[in-house]
């Protein structure tokens, strides 16, 4: 499994980790293109391979009320814009077996929520697409189980798998992450980390998931140090103000220490 299956995707030994970031969901416009341009900028200027990353819709929310999106069609349109304006590729969730085709037209990876990964219709489509699958493991998977979803991707003749780990259900309300896990997964694909989701405090009675967002530094540098490949993290300018996600999300004027402290780690890894 390679990681530079897109172009702006490459990964060898000695290479920074890549990134996979943006807003939860899609909530507009001008809100997409500011958080790019931010992440580009940092990105850039750290080496970091960036993946802008925005749901177009939200379909496993808790509550009938919660926010789903602003269009399907609207919010593909700007990932799109994103990609074309800053040159980055970009990824999005799917959850039904038509949103694959459709959304493939406008992104370039296609990721598979972790509520969903053992859904083998939505892989299969996800993969003969010929987009890259991110895989995000199941909350109730084991490590080694997720080379049976990787497997799927392959024997649906595409090689273009990523997994993501994005914690493990440790009670009702709480994730915990098995570091143990990462060389595990290794085996079978890239590996990448979801800093933030991993940090969700699932089931509140409100029925709004709540999180611990103090502690993102501390988790991404744990993967870094256990020798991830890549990093997904959802930031905003405004989290508390967000339309989805917004208690586990990274405030974007954090960013830059972050990453500029998880490149230092990176290089100590790979002992450079």
């Amino acid at each position: 499994m390679q990681l530079d299956v897109i172009p702006q995707i490459k990964h060898t030994k000695g290479d920074n980790f890549f990134l996979l970031a943006g807003p939860c969901a899609i909530e507009g416009e001008d809100m997409a293109l500011r958080i790019a341009e931010r992440v580009v900028d940092i990105t850039d200027r750290l080496g970091i391979p960036y993946v802008f990353k925005g749901s177009f819709k939200k379909a496993n929310r808790s509550r009938i009320d919660s926010f789903t999106g602003i269009g399907d069609e609207k919010a593909l349109k700007i990932l799109r814009k994103v990609s074309e304006t800053f040159k980055v590729p970009t990824v999005t969730d799917i959850h039904e077996v038509s949103d694959a085709e459709k959304a493939a037209e406008y992104v370039d990876v296609l990721q598979i929520p972790a509520f969903l990964v053992r859904q083998t219709d939505l892989v299969v489509a996800a993969a003969k697409t010929g987009k890259v699958v991110n895989l995000k493991k199941g909350q109730f998977m084991s490590p080694e189980s997720m080379q049976h979803a990787v497997k799927k991707v392959i024997d649906s003749g595409s090689d273009k798998a990523w997994i993501t780990d994005r914690g493990t259900m440790f009670g009702y309300q709480d994730m915990v992450v098995d570091f143990r896990g990462i060389p595990t997964m290794k085996q079978y694909a890239p590996v990448v980390l979801d800093v933030t989701h991993s940090l969700q405090q699932p089931n509140q009675s409100s029925g709004v998931t709540g999180g611990r967002p103090a502690l993102i530094g501390t988790m991404a540098r744990a993967g870094i140090a256990a020798g991830v490949d890549g990093l997904f993290m959802e930031t905003h300018f405004d989290p508390a103000n967000a339309k989805s996600d917004g208690a586990n999300m990274l405030d974007l004027s954090l960013l830059e220490k972050l990453l500029t402290d998880l490149t230092a780690i990176r290089k100590v890894v790979q002992g450079l």
